[in-house]
């Protein structure tokens, strides 16, 4: 009963414009001081401390950092060329560009918010020059910065990694197929949008456009094969090759292109410090939540209750799902992972589901998380580089949430879609 209370409060206090992470804390302290009293709320500053300086999280200002050098030393616009020679010739090809330069883009910077942060400054605005709605172009460079965490490297897969006891590296090749089905999905949904609204073509195809970008670009395209060769061959942990990505950005930014504008670095800069702190927050008031709701057993007693109605795999998946999605709504994916996965665990192994399956359920739920409000920080992110309203946004991202979900829906109950690769591989 506590807990529909908290949830009814949660979406009082948001409907009334308290930011959501200040309503978070509010919550949970609300939730303490009536189950323990006024004592219990002497150590929540610790609570929130802990929750905000756990290492692997170290990776994010590391990984917001790489992405504002990329932005700022041509890396990203050289990426964002290259792949307009490749599909601009499709009618809505800026949609297309934005998807697909996305998806390679998280292979640097393996989060969401400095995907969405990095590139969307470049290609929210250039979509709105070129005619697209804003509500449109922030929708779609949201969903497919949610989209490429499931590509490597990605602090959720480590995070769960790290939780669960299981390889990394298994995660990581299980999030390839994956992702690319769902970079599919999202540029056949923009397509349609496309004809629909008749947004424009960007440029005929050349093959020799296609080449004179590809080689500008050649250096980028190393930045993801010297991170994953550190990360592959367990030469450096997830926040170790978060700083490799920003020594690599650099050097490319300083030493090869030497178009690093320093002035720009320092916006950049101020601009990640500002989005890292926003996500920290959500994270410490995540993790306040999640000790109260850890400590009345909640999620216990909702896997008690799973496991008591059933014991099919298919239909544990279906509550775990749907488990997943509820705390997306209102904490940060980290959190989730950190508070949820070790206590549902354990049921996983019951009913035979594999680990490593399982954690491309709870990624791509939690990807799918950053996209619903009230948290949604990837969608809240893009709405602020679009400056449009995240409801309106919301009317045009429901389109796209929906392919994530269909995507979630297939590698839930077809395991061979992420597993193939893993099979052949490491068993």
């Amino acid at each position: 009963m506590i807990a529909l209370f908290m949830l009814l409060g949660l979406i009082v206090l948001v409907m009334i414009n308290v930011p959501i992470a200040v309503s978070l804390g509010l919550v949970a302290m609300a939730a303490f001081w009536h189950s323990y009293g006024w004592a219990s709320l002497l150590n929540m500053a610790v609570v929130l401390f802990e929750g905000a300086t756990s290492f692997p999280l170290l990776a994010i200002p590391l990984f917001v950092l790489a992405g504002a050098i990329m932005n700022t030393s041509g890396i990203s616009r050289r990426l964002i060329a290259f792949a307009s020679a490749l599909v601009g010739f499709i009618k809505g090809g800026l949609s297309m560009v934005n998807i697909g330069t996305s998806l390679f883009f998280a292979e640097i910077s393996g989060s969401a918010v400095a995907d969405v942060a990095a590139l969307g400054s470049i290609l929210i605005p250039s979509m709105k020059k070129r005619g697209y709605p804003k509500e449109f172009a922030a929708a779609v460079t949201s969903s497919s910065a949610s989209l490429a965490i499931i590509i490597p490297p990605s602090i959720p897969m480590i995070l769960y990694a790290v939780m669960a006891d299981t390889s990394v590296v298994q995660l990581f090749v299980a999030g390839i197929v994956p992702g690319l089905i769902g970079a599919g999905l999202l540029m056949g949904l923009s397509y349609w949008f496309a004809v629909r609204y008749a947004f424009p073509v960007e440029e005929v195809f050349r093959l020799r456009r296609v080449w004179t970008t590809f080689k500008e670009a050649a250096w980028a395209f190393l930045l993801p094969l010297i991170i994953l060769g550190g990360i592959f061959g367990g030469f450096v942990t997830a926040t170790e090759g978060a700083g490799l990505a920003v020594f690599a950005a650099l050097f490319v930014g300083l030493v090869i292109y030497r178009e690093l504008d320093l002035r720009q670095l320092l916006t950049g800069l101020k601009d990640g410090a500002v989005q890292t702190a926003v996500v920290m927050l959500l994270v410490a008031t995540s993790a306040l939540l999640g000790q109260y709701l850890t400590q009345a057993r909640v999620p216990q007693e909702l896997t008690q209750a799973i496991t008591d109605l059933t014991d099919n795999r298919y239909a544990v998946l279906a509550m775990l799902n749907v488990l997943f999605l509820v705390l997306g709504l209102f904490l940060h994916g980290a959190a989730a992972i950190i508070l949820v996965v070790p206590i549902v665990l354990p049921v996983v192994q019951a009913v035979g589901i594999d680990p490593v399956h399982f954690g491309l359920i709870v990624t791509l739920n939690l990807a799918i998380g950053q996209q619903t409000p009230p948290v949604a920080s990837v969608l809240i992110t893009a709405c602020s580089i679009a400056r449009a309203d995240v409801w309106e946004v919301s009317k045009v991202n429901v389109y796209f949430i929906a392919a994530l979900f269909a995507l979630l829906m297939l590698v839930t109950y077809v395991p061979a879609v992420p597993l193939a690769l893993v099979e052949i591989f490491y068993r």
